[in-house]
């Protein structure tokens, strides 16, 4: 510590083989005591046995605070269960490697370990010695021998690294993960020597920093190399009966993959196994903290039971219990020979308990408790907020009722002053009081009011405008060229065609009909989306079918345009209402947010309010994935709105929605002097209309309610901003009458995943735009699994869920016989406690099954999709969908989103009745949502959806039509055009509109102009980077692509400078109407397209005065121009092109 003298009173550290037991502690003073033994045995480790992961999380969050200059490690949980199908995260397997080797090399002196995970035997520490290596700079390194040592240590060889224990080799670049670390690196290599280290972006694949050394740890806990895969055959075929080429693992192992779950089979790689206290030094301190024992025979009575159940399968024999975990006996017997301190955790007769200081928010003065307690107690205060503009929160509060705490950076800076009161920031999770000192956190201070939060580092996710992205292109996908209409893609292939080796994109016509497309003009190519990819229509070549599809596409567009304009300006000339309120206000209700918010829904929020000040109506969908916080920004919106003297209306799809976000909004403003109420069917009809007769009279600041609010009997008093929740539920109907709504109020529309319709306005500007595409903290994605429906794998995935204390969602969506469902599932699965919830129940009855299931009284919902909409319940993680090809792609991903809302692994069971019979589209919609597991994807799912159904009209009845013929965005660019054209007073002819837009400038600098394989060799990545260098529209992005070109792949090779060249006169020469340029070795020619007889951007009596000037200039025929000049090399002739448009341009 680095206060002199200890704040606890702690007995002298045992002997080896001694016991002694430390005195109960209150509240996060177990963290401050052992962060004193630690500071007291300098050199000597503590090892710390804690009866639940969250005691070991919490300890790791608290003992810094305390202690910052002690090494404090937490040894992570697998997070599976034993003889699980699965494998641990990549992430926890990276951290526990990490911990072991730093418990090796005697960094750790606070080793945190839950009790079920310190059971687990672990592989030898010889094993991690010998696999471990170190990379220098300036080290030599042959590429083959870094190849078999990272093979060694079970690293996989991919394109682009993005977890840890991969790697890529790309000419003299290495890309590398390690295992525990928390950036990959990137080693440049000049010849066989270590020219760099740096570390590098997963996302953008940017360097970051340069470094001098790598670790490189195993990739896994166990060896893959071929001795190891050796091993593990021999013991297997003496360890299990029977033929061992049956088992899949045995099969997987000897291919030299690393099946799913292959941790449960541990000891067949090793001679034997080793247990934790292998890796602790002779000298360590060993801490029983919590009900270990009881913990670690709870865990053993699970295992037997588990291999009880699982034992029978003949394809996956199992290894007994002991064989993978220590006993209890054996544990303590092993931990006898060190020396032993146990802290009890029992809170209510243990020293230091603060009294009830609880802030009373109703009474008169709220802090009535904590005046008094502050008054009587002798020692100073330390009071904790959770973050800083928490801290700030509560000094406000503190402030206006009269207490003055002083401000305090950290717990040293409080020691070593004298302040009686101070308030500062910390992660404690409850207070304590000690002789002399106390601490009191937001734990004790608003006991009544659950606050927790997590911090976790913003990752930013950016839209590159993906709908022009051409990544997820494959062979066979149609696309739309503008002057030639749709094709397919069939791939990239090289020609020369006698001016240097160029690259092209394949498009297959209809009729066998080929067209090749140079990679520098891929601005006319997008892809195509407006009905099933399947039967897009393949044009004819020459033919005139294109044109006409486009003229009457065009002609709709125009019609659209005129009607989308008038809409325009009637929201432009319309004064909405500029909202106004407080700073200090907002400050201090956002703060009543518990988590970081992320990147983008900052900006989303930012967004909103902008909207909401303006004077304009707002109309901004908000497109978020499930649980990615779009309910906050609502909330924020409602403030905004009813600080600034508006009423709010919450729209809501269901009842059980509306019930939630009621208890949201009356829980975030409960220090507000606000008014909500709820219009459901939760409600009785007095209470209803009660409700409603306070509205009108405009004493109601909130309402929440299903589509009765957009009923003939509800008037609002004075109406100042809509929210409409999951949008995709209302019907076309409903939503026209909110449309009128929308003249006067601000609109906020919130939802996961926008139906195609929506999402195309909001392409086509009608709507303001969020995406909140970021996942908040430790979220990971959830796994999806589409299967047959089977008793075998409905059993295994509940009980995987009930094992670790989770809930289930079974989801059948047929009332008649969800009674039948339950009996076979009640037979199934014994264990569960299975409540029934549907719509056709009354009120009260599905309100009392939705407590029981949200309190955890029953662990099994057995449902219709009536928990489609917004039901938060972190503890269920497991969702199992029947017959789930009958539910289209938007609504498999909402169900799919009720799980996966903790940072646990969420699993979900797609059943069908049988793979083989399905339909195209169900086939299509569950293999996309399948592969769609990142988080996030809800909107890339819409634009899937899009795709598979395709757009509609905007304004029109016409659900799709024209836009079938031209693709979604072909119509979208006219549209544009359209509305661009009407804007500035020109009426533009429908011929105009049909003209293709990107008839960019033809370049041809005789050389080639492409990116070799050898220096980027993945084929799609290529595709992307030609299209971003295509779309640039200005210097400054083409120079960013060269950048991260040279920072991702090494030095441009000339084919890539001459790419880059082509694009920046491509820039250069666009304003000047240049339909060629050609520029040999000895003269340069600039041909005018037709356009500059019409409109010449440059003055023809400047060509013809340049001509009679300088002998090198010519004219060559009606519309060309050329310089004579040898240029010899790149370089040289595009400087000889800038001097020329120099020339004509002064």
């Amino acid at each position: 510590m680095s206060a002199p003298k200890p704040l606890i009173s702690l007995p002298a550290l045992p002997k080896p083989g001694a016991r002694i037991d430390l005195p109960l502690l209150a509240g996060s003073a177990d963290a401050l005591a052992l962060a004193e033994l630690a500071a007291r045995s300098k050199g000597r480790t503590l090892a710390v046995i804690t009866a639940s992961a969250a005691d070991a999380q919490r300890l790791l969050d608290e003992i810094p605070w305390f202690a910052p200059e002690i090494k404090v490690r937490l040894l992570p949980d697998w997070e599976t269960l034993p003889y699980d199908h699965f494998s641990p995260h990549q992430d926890l397997v990276s951290e526990r490697l990490a911990t072991l080797w730093a418990a090796l090399q005697g960094e750790v002196e606070i080793l945190l370990v839950p009790a079920s995970t310190a059971v687990n035997r672990l592989a030898p520490p010889e094993f991690m010695a010998a696999y471990t290596f170190e990379f220098k700079k300036g080290q030599k390194l042959n590429a083959d021998k870094f190849r078999s040592q990272v093979t060694l240590a079970g690293y996989a060889h991919v394109t682009q690294v993005v977890s840890p224990g991969e790697y890529s080799i790309r000419g003299g670049l290495i890309d590398l993960f390690p295992m525990g670390s928390q950036l990959p690196y990137r080693l440049d290599l000049f010849d066989d020597e270590i020219e760099s280290i740096k570390t590098f972006d997963v996302d953008t694949q940017r360097t970051v920093y340069p470094v001098p050394e790598v670790r490189l740890l195993p990739a896994r806990e166990f060896p893959m190399d071929d001795k190891g895969r050796t091993h593990f055959r021999q013991c297997f075929r003496e360890r299990f009966e029977g033929d061992p080429a049956k088992s899949g693992i045995y099969k997987d192992i000897s291919t030299g993959i690393a099946s799913a779950g292959i941790e449960y089979y541990l000891p067949l790689f090793f001679d034997e196994t080793a247990s934790i206290f292998d890796y602790l030094p002779k000298d360590a301190i060993f801490v029983t903290h919590g009900d270990a024992p009881a913990a670690i025979a709870a865990f053993w009575n699970d295992t037997r039971s588990r291999y009880n159940l699982l034992q029978g399968d003949k394809g996956r024999p199992l290894l007994a219990p002991d064989e993978l975990f220590l006993s209890d006996e054996a544990f303590f017997s092993a931990a006898k020979c060190y020396g032993r301190l146990a802290l009890e955790r029992k809170n209510i007769d243990a020293e230091g308990r603060l009294p009830n200081v609880a802030v009373d928010r109703r009474s008169e003065d709220p802090l009535g408790a904590l005046k008094n307690h502050l008054a009587s107690y002798k020692g100073r205060v330390l009071l904790i907020a959770e973050t800083a503009g928490r801290r700030e929160t509560l000094n406000a509060m503190f402030a206006e009722h009269g207490v003055k705490p002083e401000a305090s950076a950290d717990l040293a800076g409080f020691l070593a002053g004298n302040a009686k009161l101070a308030l500062g920031i910390g992660p404690l999770h409850a207070g304590f009081a000690l002789e002399k000192l106390a601490f009191i956190t937001e734990t004790e201070l608003f006991a009544g009011s659950p606050r927790r939060t997590r911090r976790e580092a913003q990752k930013k996710a950016t839209f590159d405008n993906w709908l022009k992205d051409l990544t997820e292109l494959k062979v066979g996908d149609p696309v739309v060229h503008e002057s030639h209409g749709i094709g397919r893609y069939q791939g990239l292939v090289r020609m020369d065609l006698g001016l240097g080796e160029q690259e092209f994109l394949e498009l297959h016509y209809a009729n066998e009909a080929k067209l090749f497309v140079p990679v520098a003009q891929l601005h006319v190519i997008s892809r195509y989306s407006g009905a099933d990819p399947e039967s897009a229509p393949l044009h004819t070549l020459g033919s005139g079918q294109w044109e006409k599809a486009k003229r009457k596409a065009a002609e709709q567009a125009h019609d659209t345009a005129a009607e989308l304009l008038a809409l325009y300006a009637a929201r432009a000339a319309r004064q909405g209402h500029a909202f106004d309120f407080k700073e200090t206000d907002y400050e201090a209700f956002a703060d009543g947010f518990g988590f970081e918010e992320t990147n983008d829904q900052a900006q989303a929020i930012l967004a909103v309010i902008d909207d909401m000040r303006s004077g304009k109506p707002m109309d901004r969908l908000v497109c978020g994935d499930v649980g990615f916080g779009k309910t906050e920004v609502a909330l924020r919106a409602a403030f905004c709105a009813v600080a600034g003297g508006k009423q709010v209306a919450v729209l809501c799809p269901t009842t059980l929605l509306c019930e939630q976000h009621y208890q949201t909004f009356t829980d975030r403003f409960a220090d507000w002097p606000v008014r909500i109420a709820e219009i459901s069917r939760f409600k009785t009809a007095k209470e209803s209309a009660l409700a409603l007769q306070e509205l009108t009279e405009g004493k109601i600041d909130i309402i929440i309610g299903t589509h009765k609010l957009i009923g003939k009997d509800v008037k609002f008093n004075r109406l100042g901003l809509v929210i409409i929740d999951e949008e995709h539920r209302f019907g076309v109907r409903q939503k026209e009458t909110l449309k009128s709504m929308r003249a006067e109020v601000d609109v906020l529309t919130l939802t996961a995943t926008p139906i195609p319709r929506t999402l195309a306005m909001s392409m086509e500007g009608l709507r303001d735009f969020s995406v909140i595409a970021t996942a908040p903290q430790k979220r990971l994605a959830i796994k999806t699994f589409v299967s047959n429906f089977s008793d075998g794998i409905i059993r295994e995935a509940v009980l995987r869920e009930l094992k670790r204390g989770g809930q289930v969602y079974f989801l059948h969506n047929e009332v008649d016989t969800i009674a039948n469902m339950q009996e076979k599932l009640a037979k199934l699965v014994p264990e569960a406690r299975i409540v029934i919830g549907h719509g056709q129940m009354n009120e009260r009855e599905l309100e009392r099954v939705m407590r029981d299931f949200t309190g955890q009284r029953a662990n099994v919902l057995l449902c219709t999709t009536i928990i489609e909409t917004g039901i938060d319940n972190p503890h269920a993680n497991t969702i199992l969908i029947n017959r789930s090809e009958k539910f289209g792609l938007a609504q498999l991903h909402q169900l799919r989103g009720r799980v996966g809302r903790s940072h646990h692994q969420a699993y979900a069971y797609l059943l069908v009745q049988d793979e083989k019979a399905l339909t195209k589209q169900a086939k299509m919609r569950l293999e996309a949502i399948q592969a769609m597991e990142e988080l996030g994807s809800g909107f890339f799912l819409a634009m899937h959806d899009l795709e598979i159904r395709g757009a509609g009209e905007v304004l029109g009845d016409n659900q799709s039509g024209e836009m079938q013929e031209v693709g979604f965005n072909m119509y979208t660019d006219m549209l544009n055009r359209a509305v661009a054209a009407l804007k500035q007073g020109k009426h533009l002819a429908a011929a105009d509109l049909t003209q293709p837009l990107g008839i960019g400038t033809e370049i041809n600098l005789r050389t080639p102009a492409l990116l070799p394989d050898a220096y980027c060799p993945d084929v799609h990545e290529r595709l992307t980077l030609y299209k971003r260098l295509a779309n640039g529209e200005t210097a400054e992005e083409i120079d960013a692509l060269q950048e991260e070109l040279i920072d991702r792949f090494g030095e441009l090779p000339i084919q890539a400078q001459a790419l880059l060249a082509t694009h920046r006169l491509r820039l250069l020469v666009k304003p000047l109407c240049i339909q060629k340029l050609d520029a040999g070795t000895d003269q340069i020619t600039l041909q005018f397209s037709p356009e500059f007889s019409k409109n010449p951007p440059i003055e023809p009596i400047k060509i013809i005065n340049l001509i009679q000037k300088n002998r090198n200039y010519k004219l060559a025929g009606q519309d060309k121009i050329s310089l004579l000049r040898h240029c010899a090399t790149l370089s040289d002739k595009v400087t000889a092109v800038k001097d020329m448009i120099r020339q004509l341009t002064n």
